[in-house]
């Protein structure tokens, strides 16, 4: 496998031409109160992880780079965003829904006309298989249409007026005010625009920072949201977070934070607001998803299930199987499947055709994956599959380890990455306690053919989780499915409507069923002077 590995990065004359980086991209400009400012400070180099062997020498092919803005230009950003606001009376709050869809809709159509410029760069960003990269980007363009006819439903259902004890009243759905969107590196287009879009189109303003690893793919919208948004409605701002998120969020001026990422960094940045009760939180953290493989489980569908669901994208996923509790009758069967099953992966660069296994972006994640796997060695572990955890550069083969157990970093850490811990239980309480105990609690899946039992599981376990997956892996769609985490795995709940209830509050206005309100309120609407109180139906 050592060796394998070593001839696994290409010479430039190895890449196919339809997927080589005619140029380094290196973005000397930003959007802000929507013009395209100039940037000519300190910049980031965006190094890929696929390696190029040149003469013999391997380096990392260097993408481009970003600008290293500093907290000076984050709160001239943030300035921009308040100020197009303005207190909900800017143009972008103050438009009708059917004006804001509108603004989407043109935004959709010059997105799909940078598909194949963006899907490239995140490809080359964070390794990200080609075939996949595609699914993230269509993934994403359907997510905004979604999110256009889940807001027209939404409308629809407060197009009317609701009398209830005299009183008659009309409830609509208002913005919050200024939401800094920050997504993750594993999916930095699809998670980024599933709150990003929501929240623009019911009417905030939004700081937009896009993600360490996977800056550069949002550069070819940036002029697409200047033309397509009034200004200062979208705002983008970059450079290391720990310098310029916190300064913009101890001005009290942002009203929502959005976080795909460590629940650590969110509960540090939630207690830097001066007001914590006037910041709404809408985060998806940590997660550490297990599967539960009971005696009775088909053994071959159980491991095609948990190969996808703990090795799709090198186990990059918040969603994915990080932790797999086999029942001691089948345990020998299940891993010696599993490691069968890994030993056939395809692993490559990005464009090969069916890969499966692809270079790891962060640079520090095969020296900690490493470490987790000496240390569960160390306690009595084992890699089980040929060549599990072997690494040459960014690359690492995914390791299956057993047993593993409690003190072991495996067991409790989150490894977001190709090592696979397995253990295996007598009594089904254990994994159970598993559950209550961890800091975790996104999603689980269960794998087995009694339904009397697995309905004993299912009872206890949706009260520790938000999804309880039957004979199937973890994962975040379809994007209509409510999405969201306990403990310290997320707050707030996603799904292409319920995002548009996070980024929003429902508003009233009501009066007395008096025949001088009844008037007022027929005029208001029969001449259309109010853009809020209406019973218009968008079709």
């Amino acid at each position: 496998m050592q060796e394998k590995l070593q001839q696994i990065f290409p010479t430039e004359a190895q890449i196919p031409e339809e997927f080589r980086l005619d140029a380094p991209l290196h973005q000397k400009e930003y959007l802000v109160n929507g013009e395209m400012r100039a940037w000519n400070g300190d910049a980031h180099t965006v190094l890929s992880p696929v390696y190029v062997r040149t003469d013999g020498v391997l380096e990392p092919k260097v993408v481009g780079s970003y600008p290293i803005a500093t907290e000076v230009e984050a709160l001239e950003a943030l300035d921009a965003a308040v100020k197009a606001y303005n207190n909900g009376r800017g143009e972008w709050s103050m438009m009708t829904v059917p004006e804001r869809i509108a603004c989407l809709e043109k935004f959709t159509n010059m997105m799909v006309e940078k598909k194949k410029e963006i899907v490239k760069l995140l490809m080359w960003e964070i390794g990200k298989s080609y075939a996949d990269s595609e699914k993230e980007f269509d993934r994403t363009v359907q997510y905004n249409y979604d999110t256009i006819d889940a807001l027209k439903d939404l409308d629809r259902t407060h197009s009317r007026f609701v009398i209830e004890q005299g009183i008659i009243g009309q409830i609509r759905r208002a913005p919050l005010g200024v939401v800094l969107c920050m997504g993750p590196f594993n999916y930095p287009l699809n998670e980024t625009f599933a709150t990003l879009i929501p929240a623009l189109i019911m009417g905030n303003t939004v700081l937009f920072k896009p993600p360490k690893h996977g800056t550069l793919l949002h550069y070819p919208l940036l002029e697409a949201f200047k033309q397509c948004f009034p200004k200062g409605v979208v705002n983008t701002v970059y450079g290391r977070g720990n310098t310029i998120v916190g300064p913009m969020i101890a001005t009290g001026k942002i009203n929502v934070l959005t976080l795909i990422g460590s629940s650590k960094v969110a509960d540090k940045l939630k207690k830097s607001h001066p007001k914590s009760n006037r910041l709404k939180a809408v985060l998806g953290l940590d997660a550490k998803n297990a599967a539960i493989i009971l005696d009775n489980a088909d053994i071959e569908m159980t491991v095609k299930e948990c190969i996808l669901g703990s090795l799709s994208f090198n186990g990059q996923r918040c969603t994915a199987l990080k932790i797999i509790f086999v029942h001691h009758k089948v345990k020998d069967i299940f891993i010696k499947r599993f490691c069968e099953e890994v030993g056939k992966l395809k692993i490559g660069m990005p464009w090969e055709k069916g890969v499966q296994i692809t270079p790891l972006p962060e640079p520090q994640k095969p020296a900690y994956i490493k470490e987790c796997i000496d240390d569960a060695v160390a306690q009595g572990a084992k890699v089980m599959n040929e060549g599990g955890g072997d690494t040459f550069n960014s690359f690492v083969f995914p390791a299956v380890v057993y047993p593993v157990k409690k003190g072991m970093k495996l067991y409790v850490e989150e490894q977001f990455g190709p090592v696979v811990p397995i253990v295996a239980f007598e009594d089904i309480e254990e994994p159970i306690q598993y559950m209550i105990e961890s800091e975790h609690g996104q999603q689980l899946s269960i794998f087995g053919t009694d339904s009397a039992q697995i309905a004993s599981l299912i009872d206890p376990l949706v009260n520790q989780v938000c999804r309880v997956n039957i004979n199937a892996q973890c994962q975040r769609g379809p994007d209509t499915f409510p999405f969201a985490g306990r403990k310290d795995s997320g707050e707030t709940t996603l799904s292409v409507t319920d995002a548009l209830r996070a980024f929003s509050i429902r508003t009233m206005v009501a009066t007395k069923l008096t025949p001088e309100n009844k008037e007022i309120l027929n005029h208001i609407v029969e001449h259309n002077e109010s853009k809020f109180l209406s019973t218009r139906f968008i079709f």
